[in-house]
């Protein structure tokens, strides 16, 4: 039987090309970055005078009366209101996250690589609704634009977000509501406990490998080669940003390639399990250790690409506390021994069992999830006999 879920979902279109598209676009992205940095300046001047920092709706006055009373930054005005607004939304929240040190101060960003800008309740809508056509309308402000219109847009729009990504292409976001029906998952009656790895990318509870793709490492060569010819370039003419262009290209194909063996590898996990267990990982230390590396078997964002398909499917996906001891412990007799990052075998020296390390630490992640399991129908079962049938206190 389908259940039906609320879920938050982006739908991303290309923005139609033309000189005139691009222009008044790419002006207004630059214009959100100087207003960025513009706020980021007042930000850090009052918090080396106070200690603290300029609260919101203060912020939000004061650059309303710069764009509608200074001539100096009227041209400001071509950027939408709600957009200034979100942008110093943003920037509130990273003041806030910092003094409950959660993070760093925010920096300042340069205007010609600033991605976007956020339109919520108003500023847009969409035109020519027609079904069918190819290409429909957006009108932004007081201008109307194309966008390739390759899939339906579902749900109800909550707020539009027009990006620029490194090759200078444009991008229209729509953030809806959507009511997405979940089919009867088709049950395998497995559970499965998944180790990542730097070797291999999974390594299964059942011994199984997963190579690690590693396209970044695959494309380096050319990556380099390309890099080489633009130095040599004089440096904002049109050959050295024809060759920049070429550059971001080649990242963003490496970055697509990676995002479509993710997605086939989810769905692959998916029609072998109904359970997965994973181990949460601090992927900030490790990009602190192994750099690059972790950067290009892109760890988190496989699990967010997991998670979504497992969440369609009707599949569970299991994170285990990255406090539990998985490699360093014995998944036969329990024994804990102090393993180095080189020993790629692992040898109880109680028992003698003798496993891959990954091997090893995958069953381990597996049993951490059979008693988290255990413990939340425990839970759940508990929870039942003391509210009682339908909500009502038993009787005793």
């Amino acid at each position: 039987m389908e259940k039906t879920v609320e879920v938050r979902k982006t739908y991303k279109y290309r923005l139609y090309r033309n000189n005139k598209v691009d222009g008044s676009i790419h002006q207004q992205i630059n214009v959100a970055g100087m207003i960025w940095n513009h706020a980021l300046a007042l930000q850090k001047r009052y918090y080396q005078l106070t200690g603290k920092y300029i609260p919101l709706f203060v912020m939000q006055k004061h650059i309303a009366k710069l764009r509608m009373r200074r001539s100096k930054y009227a041209y400001w005005k071509v950027l939408g209101s709600q957009a200034v607004q979100e942008i110093l939304e943003r920037l509130d929240e990273a003041y806030a996250r910092f003094f409950k040190k959660q993070g760093g101060l925010p920096r300042f960003k340069k205007v010609k690589k600033f991605k976007s800008f956020v339109l919520k309740q108003a500023g847009w809508d969409v035109l020519d609704k027609q079904a069918g056509k190819k290409y429909r309308k957006i009108r932004i402000g007081k201008k109307i634009y194309k966008f390739v219109y390759h899939r339906p847009l579902n749900g109800e729009i909550k707020m539009v977000t027009i990006k620029r990504d490194t090759a200078g292409r444009l991008w229209v976001c729509f953030s809806v509501i959507e009511k997405m029906a979940i089919p009867e998952p088709i049950s395998t009656g497995k559970i499965g406990g998944f180790d990542f790895g730097l070797a291999d990318f999974l390594t299964t509870n059942n011994g199984a490998t997963i190579a690690s793709p590693q396209y970044y490492k695959r494309d380096l060569p050319r990556l380099r080669a390309i890099q080489r010819r633009v130095s040599r370039k004089i440096k904002q003419s049109n050959n050295h940003k024809a060759g920049m262009w070429h550059m971001s290209r080649r990242h963003i194909r490496i970055a697509d390639k990676r995002l479509d063996c993710h997605f086939q590898l989810a769905h692959d996990l998916c029609d072998q399990y109904d359970v997965m267990v994973f181990e949460d990982l601090n992927l900030d230390a490790m990009k602190r250790l192994w750099g690059q590396k972790i950067s290009d078997l892109g760890f988190a964002q496989f699990v967010k690409v997991l998670d979504w398909v497992a969440l369609k499917r009707g599949k569970r996906i299991i994170k285990i506390s990255r406090w539990e001891r998985t490699t360093g412990k014995c998944s036969r007799c329990g024994h804990t021994q102090k393993l180095e990052l080189s020993d790629r075998v692992f040898k109880c020296k109680r028992c003698e069992n003798t496993l891959g390390r990954d091997h090893n630490a995958a069953i381990n992640i597996l049993e951490a999830g059979h008693r988290l399991i255990l413990s939340q129908s425990t839970e759940v079962l508990a929870n039942s006999e003391a509210v009682g049938v339908n909500g009502r206190s038993p009787c005793f």
